[in-house]
C-alpha cells in the first residue's frame, strides 16, 4: 500500500470514528404516549402513540451497524436487525418493513408486545460496551410496520410454487401464525383451525387494546390470507375432528400451537364465590367479547375495589383494564417485592401513572362473602424475602400473624396458566410431560409422532410471543426438511 492509499484509509477511518462519537451522542427517543387521564377512558385507546419519521431517522442513526450484530444473537426469530434500521435511517421504510416480513410474520404486533428489552435490545453494542441506553429496536420495528400499512404499500411476501402437500396448524396465536407464514412460503397448502370465533388467539383475547389493537392484528392476519393461508373458525380440534380425521383428508402433518387456555388458581377458602375470575376469563369476555360494552351478552361485574392477584404482565393488563372499567381502586397484590416482578417495567409504570396501586410482599390466603355468596374482602398476610428458589428469585416466606383485610367486590387471578389438554388428551400415543405440555425435540420441534410438530405455550407452559413467533419458525423449517425426505 502506497502513503497516498494509506493516508486515504487513516482519513476514512477518522471519519468513521467522528461518525461513531456523534451517534453515541444522540439521546435514546421517548416514545409519544397518551396522557393517562386521557387513556383510561376507553379499553380501545392506545397507550403509546408511535414515533413520528423524524424520530424514528434520528433513533436509526444511533445504530452503529456493527460486524457482529449481537443484537440478533436476542432475537428468537432472527430479524435482520441492522439491515431494517439502516434502511429507516435512509429514509426507505417500505425497505425497512420488507426487511422485517423476510423473518417474521407480525411486525407491528412484535414491535408493540415483545419484551426487547430482554432479548434483542439486552444484547445492544450501547447497552453491552458503552453502558448507555440501547437502540430503541421494538420502537423501530412498530414504526416500519406501521408506516407501511397506513402508507397502503404492504408488501406481501413471495411464496413459492404450491407443492400440493396439506398442512394443518391447530391454534391461531402467534406461533401458529408464524408457522403458517413460513410453510405458506415455502408452497405449503396450509390451513389454520381456531376454537375460538375469532382469529390471533392470545393476541386477540388476552391482550388488550390498549396494549395492541385488535385492527393492528388483522392486518397482521389478512396478510397471511393473501400469502394463501386458509382459516377455520369455531373448530376444536380433538373435539370437532380429531387428529386422525384430519389425516383422512390429506393432512399430511400437523404444528400444534394451542396454547395455555387452562387458568390455574390458589386453592385458598372461598375460592369459590361469586365475584372471583381468572385472568383469562376476565380478559377473554373484555377484550373478545366486548364485556366493557353496556349492552354485553357477556358482561362482568364491573367492580369498586379490584383485586388482582400477580405481579407478570396478565396481571398488568388485568388491573389496567379494572381502571379502565370504573374501579376506584385497582389493586396490584404480588407476594414478592416489586424488583422480582416478571412484569414488563413499561407495564408497570403505565399501570402506576393511571392510578393503579400495588401491595407487594403480601399474598391472598382467603376470601370472604356476603350473604349472597359474592366476594366482600380478601384476607391476606404479608411476606418477607428468603432464599433464592429454582427461578433464581428469592422465595416468599410468611410473616406469622400479619394477617389484615382488604375490601374487594371483584378478584382476578393472575398466577399462570397450564396448557390446553384437550389436544394432547386426543391423540394416542403422544408423549406429554407431567405438567400436561407435548414434549419436543428441543431443536427441532418434533414431537415423538413424526408427523406431528408443536410449540408455544403448549410445549413451553408459558411464554412470550416472540419465543413462540420463533418456535413456529423453527417447526416450519424442520417439518419441510421430514416432508421433502
Amino acid at each position: 500500500m502506497g502513503i497516498s492509499d494509506r493516508n486515504a484509509e487513516w482519513r476514512r477511518q477518522l471519519r468513521e470514528a467522528v461518525k461513531a462519537k456523534k451517534r453515541t451522542e444522540i439521546d435514546r427517543v421517548k416514545m409519544p404516549e397518551l396522557a393517562p387521564e386521557e387513556r383510561i377512558k376507553s379499553q380501545r385507546l392506545e397507550v403509546n402513540t408511535g414515533l413520528t419519521p423524524e424520530m424514528a431517522q434520528r433513533e436509526a442513526s444511533r445504530c452503529m451497524d456493527c460486524v457482529n450484530p449481537t443484537c440478533m444473537e436476542g432475537c428468537p426469530v432472527g430479524i435482520d436487525i441492522p439491515g431494517f434500521i439502516k434502511n429507516i435511517e435512509r429514509g426507505e421504510f417500505i425497505g425497512a418493513a420488507v426487511v422485517l416480513k423476510q423473518t417474521s410474520a407480525l411486525p407491528a404486533v412484535c414491535g408493540r408486545v415483545c419484551p426487547q428489552e430482554k432479548q434483542c435490545e439486552s444484547k445492544c453494542f450501547y447497552l453491552q460496551k458503552l453502558k448507555k441506553a440501547p437502540v430503541a429496536i421494538g420502537y423501530l420495528e412498530r414504526f416500519a410496520a406501521d408506516y407501511e400499512r397506513e402508507s397502503g404499500q404492504i408488501s406481501i411476501p413471495e411464496v413459492a410454487e404450491p407443492n400440493g402437500i396439506k398442512v394443518a396448524v391447530v391454534g391461531s396465536g402467534p406461533s401458529g401464525l408464524s408457522f403458517a407464514g413460513d410453510m405458506a412460503k415455502r408452497g405449503y397448502d396450509v390451513t389454520v383451525f381456531e376454537a375460538l370465533h375469532e382469529i390471533g388467539g392470545v393476541l386477540k383475547y388476552g391482550i388488550p387494546e390498549f396494549r395492541l389493537p385488535n385492527r393492528i392484528v388483522d392486518v397482521e392476519i389478512n396478510n397471511l390470507r393473501k400469502m394463501g393461508v386458509k382459516f377455520v373458525t369455531n373448530f376444536i380440534v380433538g373435539m370437532t375432528e380429531s387428529i386422525e380425521s384430519l389425516k383422512t383428508e390429506g393432512f399430511r402433518a400437523f404444528y400444534i400451537g394451542s396454547g395455555a387456555g387452562l387458568p390455574r388458581f390458589m386453592n385458598i377458602p372461598g375460592e369459590n364465590a361469586n365475584g372471583i375470575l381468572s385472568s383469562n376469563e376476565y380478559l377473554t369476555r373484555v377484550n373478545l367479547m366486548g364485556a366493557d360494552s353496556d349492552d354485553s351478552d357477556t358482561p362482568v361485574f364491573h367492580g369498586k375495589n379490584v383485586v388482582v392477584v400477580g405481579g407478570g404482565n396478565t396481571a398488568m393488563d388485568s388491573v389496567r383494564t379494572a381502571r379502565r372499567l370504573g374501579a376506584e381502586r385497582a389493586m396490584i397484590v404480588y407476594r414478592r417485592s416489586e424488583v422480582e416482578m416478571p412484569a414488563r417495567l413499561e407495564e408497570v409504570k403505565h399501570a402506576k401513572e393511571e392510578g393503579c396501586e400495588f401491595i407487594t410482599l403480601t399474598n391472598p390466603v382467603e376470601y370472604l362473602t356476603d350473604e349472597q355468596g359474592r366476594v366482600k374482602q380478601v384476607k391476606v398476610q404479608k411476606m418477607e424475602l428468603g432464599e433464592p428458589d429454582a427461578s433464581g428469585r428469592r422465595s416468599p416466606v410468611a410473616v406469622e400473624g400479619s394477617e389484615y383485610l382488604i375490601d374487594a367486590d371483584v378478584i382476578v387471578v393472575a398466577v399462570g396458566v397450564s396448557s390446553n389438554p384437550i389436544v394432547p388428551n386426543s391423540v394416542t400415543g403422544l408423549e406429554v410431560s407431567r405438567k400436561g405440555t407435548i414434549v419436543v425435540d428441543e431443536q427441532t420441534m418434533q414431537s415423538n409422532l413424526p408427523e406431528l410438530y408443536a410449540g408455544g405455550d403448549i410445549v413451553r407452559g408459558g411464554a412470550t410471543v416472540i419465543l413462540a413467533m420463533g418456535d413456529g419458525r423453527r417447526a416450519a423449517a424442520y417439518m419441510d426438511q421430514h416432508l421433502r425426505k
